[in-house]
């Protein structure tokens, strides 16, 4: 038999079984799928996984055999990975329902209201008036304006933290544009939360004016109630940068439709002079933002009266780990940080000098939340403080680093 004829007779013989094989594989898609969801029904993800895998790489545009693979991890609970894969999907084929539905429920389970909704809208640029997608937007919508996500986070992940220690370090730099010399301070803080609420010890050495100093304080936060819950402090220091002792005390109420409230004191003692700080705050949460304002109010033992306030804004991502806030403070210095001229204490005029603020601040954390990194920076208009009517202004920067185990 010559060559010719041997590659006749091959394919003669070849020929039936590759159409054989064509076959089955055309024939046996949806089969192999309907195999794959029964399996995933079952709880067996990975394995349906293996199969809906080994099936797309014969049918890579197998869409179904896509989403259910997403759908697989969002069941798991692994939602960023399902997350993941939702995206491939609906940015290439941005009219498959199935697929932006079960994108939305993911979000959903992970408690991401916000991303859920914006997931909605978007669906219903590409599949306009569908009545299902519709429905899942007016759901988030009202559970939104009715229940604030990121307060209810707040409160899970302080009921679930599974770590109970925490350290941080953190360190802070300011430049004047006159007369005087960058300040710098570096504070180390343990922080142990308890069954009766958290309780923080710190240490802060600063160097302000060639002059070094250290405070001592602790800070606690202690549950009273599901309602209640408080705040105390108390510093020392003997150095003259610093007040000589300093404490603190305010109660804190949660209000219904998201509110919180507060009052409290704050007092602080110099050499030669005491000061009283009556304080406060009401505060909001709603949706992923928070929103607050207090006002502080300064009785000095002479008889002057000053005042001040702030307004913080935060956005939270993720958790409460994660946020980006802006402060706004008109009034003196709350922190009370000493100023020395010509080795002349002046710290008690700073319950009195005119001064702005403005302070950005964002933080964020590794996948685990196990560390966790916040940034600020500011800038500072105050009042001479012997030269009553001009001002100065200063740019600060600061680091923390806070690990948890």
């Amino acid at each position: 038999m010559n060559h010719k004829m041997k590659a006749i007779f091959g394919f003669l013989l070849v020929f039936p079984f590759s159409l054989g094989v064509f076959a089955q594989k055309t024939f046996d898609a949806d089969a192999s799928f309907l195999q794959a969801r029964d399996i995933a029904f079952e709880g067996n993800w990975e394995i349906a996984r293996d199969s809906l895998e080994h099936l797309l790489e014969f049918y890579p545009d197998y869409t179904d055999a896509k989403i259910l693979i997403a759908k697989t991890f969002s069941w798991n609970g692994n939602y960023g990975e399902a997350r993941r894969h939702f995206n491939r999907i609906t940015s290439i084929e941005n009219e498959q329902k199935d697929a932006w539905l079960a994108a939305i429920k993911n979000e959903m389970y992970a408690k991401n209201q916000n991303i859920a909704l914006g997931l909605a809208n978007k669906a219903l640029m590409h599949l306009q008036n569908d009545t299902e997608i519709e429905q899942l937007r007016n759901q988030l919508i009202a559970d939104l304006n009715k229940k604030p996500p990121i307060q209810d986070k707040l409160k899970e992940e302080n009921r679930e933290a599974n770590t109970k220690n925490q350290i941080a370090v953190s360190s802070d730099l300011e430049v004047f544009d006159i007369v005087f010399d960058p300040m710098y301070q570096t504070t180390i803080e343990y922080q142990r939360q308890t069954k009766y609420g958290k309780l923080l010890p710190r240490i802060t050495y600063a160097q302000r004016f060639n002059r070094t100093g250290t405070q001592f304080e602790v800070d606690g936060y202690p549950t009273i109630s599901k309602t209640f819950h408080g705040y105390f402090n108390y510093g020392y220091s003997n150095s003259v940068i610093f007040p000589k002792h300093r404490a603190g005390m305010e109660l804190y109420a949660e209000l219904p439709k998201a509110f919180e409230v507060s009052v409290g004191v704050r007092h602080v003692r110099f050499n030669d002079v005491n000061a009283s700080i009556l304080t406060g705050s009401v505060g909001m949460y709603r949706g992923n933002y928070y929103l607050s304002a207090r006002p502080y109010v300064s009785a000095r033992n002479d008889g002057q009266i000053g005042w001040a306030g702030t307004i913080l804004a935060r956005k939270y991502g993720r958790d409460g780990n994660n946020f980006i806030g802006l402060r706004a403070t008109y009034g003196f210095d709350a922190e009370l940080n000493q100023f020395i001229v010509d080795g002349v204490l002046l710290s008690e005029t700073q319950l009195f000098l005119e001064s702005q603020q403005l302070q950005l601040e964002y933080q964020f954390s590794n996948q685990l939340t196990t560390n966790t990194y916040t940034v600020n920076a500011g800038i500072r208009r105050q009042e001479l403080m012997f030269d009553s009517g001009d001002f100065f202004w200063a740019v600060s920067a600061g680091l923390k680093y806070q690990f948890r185990f």
